[in-house]
């Protein structure tokens, strides 16, 4: 099983093979990441990464609609913050086309077949390069956050300390430092479900810039990416 900080990671895989694309889902969630989604072209994966914003993509080179270069260079245009991290799975072995994925930008390219224990290994590796662990104390703008505790701490030495909703949101921002993280994904680490919680994650937001922010009302470290989310400036 992966480690736990990676579990929560959102995957969209995309194949036009189904028997192959659930094979990859199914390894992946036995090994215990649960946030995937799939698709079977380059128009449904485009629909399908609207939805989910996912954290790694997984993509075939030969589509029916497109190519996976191409279909990379759309998901990457239409990602916020970071860009997003990309793995080819293909049966093209040849030379060119692995050149070709790289000079994508694209993160690692995989030739068909593969073995699921390579595969899983592979995914935990691009994982864990392009959202490295959050240390518990992180360092912000206008005091330093301790998430094992649950305290904000002023340079003046006070303790100020974070319901646990509060430190449920800050958590899943600190797992994504300076990325964007939908305001859907906060409501599912704050309230395990993501309808009817945008309100009180507004609140909930409000109320913990009262307590890191020096000016609540021009945030430096939890700012608004608007219409998407939110995200958490961490300094250093």
């Amino acid at each position: 099983m992966v480690e736990n900080s990676l579990r929560d990671k959102r995957i969209l895989v995309v194949d036009d093979e189904p028997q192959l694309r659930r094979m990859i889902v199914d390894v992946l969630r036995a090994e215990g990441f649960c946030a995937i989604s799939q698709a079977g072209s380059v128009m449904e994966a485009l629909a399908v990464f609207r939805e989910t914003n996912p954290q790694l993509a997984l993509l075939d080179v030969m589509l029916p609609d497109g190519d996976g270069f191409t279909l990379c260079e759309y998901l990457r245009s239409l990602s916020a913050g970071a860009p997003l991290p990309v793995m080819f799975l293909t049966a093209k072995n040849e030379t060119e086309d692995r050149l070709a994925g790289l000079r994508t930008g694209a993160d690692d390219y995989i030739p068909k077949p593969f073995s699921p224990q390579e595969l899983v290994l592979r995914v935990c590796a691009v994982l864990r390069r392009c959202y490295p662990a959050q240390p518990d104390t992180l360092q912000l703008a206008a005091c330093t956050l301790d998430l094992s505790n649950a305290e904000a701490i002023r340079p003046n030495g006070e303790r100020v300390s974070l319901t646990v909703k509060e430190r449920d949101i800050l958590t899943a921002l600190a797992r994504n430092a300076n990325r964007i993280v939908t305001s859907e994904a906060l409501c599912d680490a704050a309230w395990g479900d993501s309808f009817g919680y945008g309100q009180s994650l507004m609140t909930h937001v409000r109320r913990i810039r009262e307590k890191i922010e020096a000016d609540p009302s021009h945030p430096a470290s939890l700012v608004t990416a608007k219409g998407l989310g939110y995200k958490l400036v961490v300094q250093g």
